[in-house]
């Protein structure tokens, strides 16, 4: 009876933590990694948090440009928000992969400056202040290719289910 009940309570130990993380996984998570980039803005369907500076459009999701359930990006119709850049694709063009089938481990650096597998990637000045809770030594990214902006992608953190507007930077 006592082995019973020791192995029951080791079961049960186990699982607290995976229950826990089920909950953290609506926003991010690998489940909701999205298949594709967002539609070109002319194409989006505007989100009034966003016009009006927030991105939390329902409880418990975060203040920052996000996806949400792997299909809807939240944000990235902000208006009045300009990514123009004057040489776009100055270090060359991510060639990467793309998509949720390439998943990126961060490997070092920060937002200015970031890398994984040999590639370096630096954050928008604009977005800054949307990942300061990545973890630049081990949260993994997702790449995507901006349809609005060229010379710019968007980084998504799989963990908080956010993303940001990166450039690519060079490689080896």
């Amino acid at each position: 009876m006592k082995t019973t009940i020791g192995l029951l309570a080791a079961v049960l130990m186990m699982l607290t933590p995976a229950a826990a993380q089920k909950g953290k996984q609506e926003v991010g998570g690998r489940n909701n990694i999205p298949a594709h980039g967002p539609t070109p803005r002319a194409q989006a369907p505007a989100h009034s948090p966003a016009q009006a500076g927030h991105f939390a459009e329902k409880p418990g999701h975060p203040d920052a440009p996000h996806v949400d359930k792997g299909k809807v990006w939240v944000g990235h119709d902000r208006p009045g928000v300009d990514y123009h850049l004057d040489h776009p694709y100055e270090h060359g063009r991510f060639t990467g992969g793309f998509g949720k089938s390439h998943i990126w481990h961060l490997a070092g650096g920060g937002p200015s400056r970031f890398w994984f597998n040999g590639l370096y990637i630096g954050v928008g000045p604009k977005d800054l202040a949307f990942c300061s809770d990545w973890n630049w030594g081990g949260d993994e990214v997702v790449i995507y290719d901006d349809p609005d902006d060229p010379g710019w992608y968007l980084a998504y953190n799989v963990r908080l289910g956010t993303y940001v507007h990166v450039q690519y930077l060079g490689g080896q």
